[in-house]
C-alpha cells in the first residue's frame, strides 16, 4: 500500500501552503453562529439591529475563513476582520453563538494571524537541535 492514490499527497501540499486550520474554524465559526440566529430557543437574545448585523457579521465571519484559504497572501488583513467580526457577534448574535462560535472564531483568526508561509516543520528543528546538543556533549 505505498502511494498509489497520489491525491492525499496533493491536498497535503496544499493545506500546507495555506492558514488551513484558522480558516477552517473561522468559517466554522461563522456557520455555527448563524445556525444559532436560526435556533427556536426561549433564551436566544436580539440585541440592536437584530435583522442585519445578526446575520451580517458571521457572515463576514465565513468570507474571511474562505478568502484565507483561497489567497492566504491577504490572511494578515482576514484575520483581523475575522477577529473584530467575531468580537462584535458578542453582541448581536446570541453572545456569539453561546461562546462556542465566539471562541472558535477567535482561536482561527488567531491561527490565521500567526500562520508563516513555507515554515520548516517543527519536528525538523527538534531533530536538528537534538543532533548539536548530541554532539556537544
Amino acid at each position: 500500500m505505498g502511494s498509489g492514490g497520489g491525491g492525499g499527497g496533493r491536498f497535503r501540499r496544499w493545506r500546507a501552503r495555506r492558514p488551513f486550520w484558522g480558516g477552517v474554524l473561522l468559517a466554522l465559526a461563522g456557520g455555527e453562529i448563524l445556525l444559532t440566529e436560526k435556533a427556536s430557543l426561549k433564551v436566544v437574545l436580539h440585541v440592536g439591529m437584530q435583522g442585519v448585523a445578526g446575520y451580517l457579521l458571521p457572515s463576514v465571519m465565513v468570507l474571511c475563513g474562505v478568502l484565507a484559504l483561497v489567497s492566504p497572501g491577504q490572511r494578515l488583513f482576514y484575520s483581523v476582520v475575522g477577529a473584530l467580526s467575531t468580537l462584535g457577534t458578542w453582541l448581536t448574535s446570541n453572545l456569539g453563538g453561546f461562546l462556542v462560535g465566539l471562541l472558535l472564531g477567535l482561536v482561527g483568526a488567531c491561527l490565521m494571524f500567526g500562520w508563516v508561509p513555507e515554515q520548516e516543520p517543527r519536528r525538523k528543528v527538534f531533530r536538528r537541535r537534538n543532533k548539536r546538543g548530541a554532539a556537544a556533549a
